[in-house]
């Protein structure tokens, strides 16, 4: 067995259990125009527009709501960590591998749910949106690293640590983890319910508990 060194995170339905798209769940809380998410969404598959202004384009609809900080964590209260989550990033920690999110997911679900989040991760990509005192959105950086995008984050990674591919294992649960899935050296397709996705992963999990992955990584 390859000798692993990094583990690469994705968050809806992977690190976090009853949510397939954390963005769906805002934008249900807030009551966004749906004819307008449409046309980006569109826009995005179409080729009109990149990820990362569908990203901002979304977020944006969440400012003009005047959303807050605190509106976004109770969005979040019928969401919960996967089983075995913490214990997993422990595990991996403890033998030395380096841990990364890639995903399009926002940092708020890591608030919530990992609050010391930074101390597990090496890396993070993925949508970050920063709130003022009062709870109001003062900032967004969008992710571009999400769809075909997340294997070019994973070849960063490995470029600057020094890593092969084979070295690299990715976690996912979505269609849009499967470039990334491929690239990697040992792609675990989680809590999956996409056969494409099933198709390309070296190890397909069905049990939803994270600690299933271990034995395949150390």
């Amino acid at each position: 067995m390859p000798n692993y060194k990094l583990v690469c995170f994705d968050v809806d339905g992977t690190l976090i259990d009853n949510v397939k798209f954390s963005w769906q769940v805002f934008h249900d809380c807030f009551k966004t125009d749906k004819e307008g998410r449409e046309k980006a969404r569109n826009d995005f598959f179409n080729g009109n527009i990149s990820y990362l202004q569908w990203a901002e384009h979304d977020i944006g609809m969440w400012k003009e709501k005047g959303a807050k900080k605190d509106e976004f964590l109770e969005a979040l209260n019928g969401l919960k960590l996967m089983d075995g989550a913490l214990e997993t990033l422990h595990e991996l920690k403890k033998h030395g591998l380096k841990l990364a999110i890639i995903s399009g997911s926002l940092n708020i679900l890591l608030e919530k749910f990992i609050p010391n989040y930074n101390e597990f991760f090496d890396d993070i990509f993925l949508s970050k949106i920063f709130f003022d005192e009062t709870g109001n959105i003062v900032n967004v950086r969008a992710t571009e690293f999400d769809m075909e995008k997340k294997a070019e984050a994973l070849r960063q990674i490995a470029e600057r640590e020094n890593l092969d591919l084979k070295e690299c294992v990715f976690v996912g649960d979505y269609i849009n983890d499967l470039k990334i899935i491929q690239e990697a050296g040992l792609g675990i397709a989680f809590n999956c319910h996409h056969d494409e996705l099933k198709k390309v992963a070296d190890i397909v999990v069905e049990k939803k508990d994270l600690r299933e992955i271990l034995k395949h990584i150390l």
